[in-house]
Parts: C-alpha cells; structure tokens; sequence
C-alpha cells in the first residue's frame, strides 16, 4: 500500500498518508472451499440454465463501460475532510471485497477447468468482472494519491474456509446485496445530481447489473444442490427443516453485517444526501425479497422487533469501537466489551427466533 500511519486525520490523508484497515469481523472476507466437492457438483438437471448464463457472461455487455471518462481529469482536493475520509474509506473496503471475489473465483476456473468446463468458464468470466470493478476502485483512489497493493493483500490476509453449500449460499446473497446497494444509490444520485461529488458514481447501473448476473448464477448452483446426488451434497438438508434453519442464519448475517456497515459508517451516506437508516432498511428489504426466488423461507423484515433490534446492535458495535480506540489496558477494555457482545448476540438470536416468512407466499414479487 501507499505510505502507512497509525492515523487517519484528515490533513494525513490529503497528504496521501493511508492507515491500513484493520481486520474485523466487519472487513471484506477472503476465502476457500472444498475445490474437489464442487468439482463433483452435479449440474445435469440445469445445465441449460447455467449454459445460458455463460453465454451471458461470455458476451460481456460492460466491457467498454469501466473506462475513465474526461470528468476524472481534475483536482479532487476539493472533497477534504469527513467527506473525504469517509470516500477513502468506502473506495478502499469496496476494492478489497470485489478482489476477494476475483481470487476466488479465479482459483474456482483454475481448479474446475478440467473437471467441470461449464462451472470452470463461468468463474473465469466472473473473475474477470471483479478484476475490472477491483482495478476501477483502485485507480479511483490514486485521485487521491492513495492506492491498494493488491499482491500483499493475496497474501497476507487470513482465508476462511467456507464448505461448498457455505459459499454459494454466501455469494448469493453478496451478489444480490450488492446489487441492490449499487442500483439504489445510482437511483437516488440520478434524482439528485448535486449530491454526486465524483464520477464513480455514474458507474454503478452498470456496476449492478454484473452483480445480478453473478447472483443468478449462484442461484442456479443453488438449485442444483436440489437436485444433486453426488458425493459431494446433501440435498436432503436443503429440502428440510436443517435448510431451512440455515437460510435464516445466513439472510441473519448478511442482514446483521450490512446494517453495521452502513451505520458505522453513515457519513458518508449523509455526503451523497442519503439517511442511512432509511439506506439499510430499503437495501435489506429488497434482497430479502429477491431471495425468495431461491430459498424456501426468508426473513420477516416487516417484524416491529427486526430493524430495532439491528440498529441496538449498530449503537454497541460503536460503543465498542470507542472502547478499542481508548488507551485502557486489555483487561480493562475486554471488561468493558464483554456485556456490549453478549448484548449483540442475544438481539441476534432474538431475531433469528422471529417466525420466517414461506417464500411461496412471497414469489410473485419481483426482482
């Protein structure tokens, strides 16, 4: 990475000065999986489908979209303090996470290649796709003399082994919240046009619509655990209450992950004229809908208790990180943190206990 501090001022970062983010259970992950049990994944019951989305995949309809127009040709020095900062913040964490997906999917082709051609093509395409978005974030942030090292993020950050059913479900449901947060914040600066500070933001229609068609991809493969009988799934749990309970859990996280995101981060929302409550609430409701075109229950986000109790655990996940940035001593601090966590987890699972909605009730709403 660019020059690296144990700050980050604003005077520090208009001198190009960049702290590196810290690891938490909020940073963009970087995982692996089981390649052998995917490379068993049978296909054969929707092997028209996801034939069809390479297709899609293969034509490349954005391939001249990510280019640098004359509007990045300019002085940025303008966009300075909490605007700023927040900015760096957002271009920065949404570069590591699209080069997450890049590196995943690229080892998924490498590794599928000879095994599964159609899932192996399919990874190649979509790694392209998070190279292009991964590349334009970063050369977004050399407007502001600042820029990623990606080949020390490959391989100094910590992989988390997710099985095979783990990272589709997951994906999924990445794809298609990142659908929904890009689509509705270009919606918003397409009304309002005063609030775009930088040009990015003009790329982000496009920009989804990758998105969607990496989640209907994973949806596809999701449906194939349906219908596999290879070594490798247990289709079993997917059509019975153990599914059904693992649904819950990862809508629950995505959900949980996203509204501490967005709130700890709100300044920045504010900076393009958006509440951020009103942000997460609108995002969370419309891929809860989409995910019930492929799972069988989703959340019942329309529970008085569901978004309280998110946003009570949005106030202790700030709390703690006041507690973090404080000079007490270890013990001190984990004394202070240990009944903010217990507190997060026990709204948590108060949510997860809320009755779930049966997605067949909910499946003529559209995407």
């Amino acid at each position: 990475m660019a020059k690296s501090l144990q700050t980050s001022e604003p005077e520090l970062l208009k001198l190009g000065v960049k702290a590196p983010v810290q690891e938490t259970l909020l940073t963009p992950r970087f995982y692996t999986t089981d390649f052998e049990a995917l490379a068993q994944l049978d296909i054969s019951a929707h092997q028209a489908q996801l034939q069809a989305i390479v297709d899609e995949l293969r034509a490349d309809y954005n391939r001249d979209h990510f280019v640098r127009d004359s509007e990045f040709e300019q002085s940025w020095e303008h966009i300075d303090g909490e605007t700023r900062c927040a900015f760096i913040d957002f271009l920065e964490r949404s570069c590591t996470s699209e080069f997450s997906g890049f590196l995943l999917f690229k080892e998924l082709s490498r590794r599928l290649k000879n095994r599964n051609p159609i899932l192996a093509e399919a990874f190649h395409f979509m790694a392209r796709d998070e190279a292009r978005h991964a590349g334009f974030l970063n050369k977004a942030m050399s407007d502001f003399n600042l820029s990623l090292d990606l080949g020390y993020l490959t391989k100094n950050r910590t992989y988390t082994f997710f099985p095979p059913e783990w990272i589709i479900y997951t994906v999924y449901l990445s794809e298609k919240i990142g659908y929904w947060r890009y689509i509705i914040m270009y919606r918003h600066l397409e009304s309002h046009p005063e609030n775009r500070f930088y040009p990015l933001f003009r790329y982000f229609e496009s920009w989804c619509q990758d998105e969607n068609r990496h989640g209907d991809f994973f949806k596809a493969l999701l449906q194939c655990l349906t219908t596999s009988r290879s070594a490798s799934t247990q289709p079993h749990l997917w059509n019975k209450w153990k599914a059904r309970l693992w649904v819950r859990f990862f809508l629950l996280s995505v959900f949980a992950t996203h509204t501490l995101t967005v709130l700890e981060r709100a300044s920045f929302y504010r900076s393009v004229g958006m509440n951020p409550y009103a942000y997460n609430i609108k995002v969370i409701e419309k891929t809860n809908e989409t995910a019930a075109r492929a799972f069988p229950v989703i959340l019942n986000t329309n529970h008085p208790e569901f978004f309280r109790r998110l946003e009570e655990c949005s106030d202790m996940n700030l709390k703690l990180a006041e507690i973090d940035r404080s000079n007490s001593p270890k013990v001190v601090k984990f004394c202070q943190k240990l009944p903010l966590v217990l507190s997060m987890i026990g709204h948590l699972l108060r949510i997860y206990l809320i009755k779930p909605i049966d997605a067949e009730s909910t499946r003529e709403v559209v995407c």
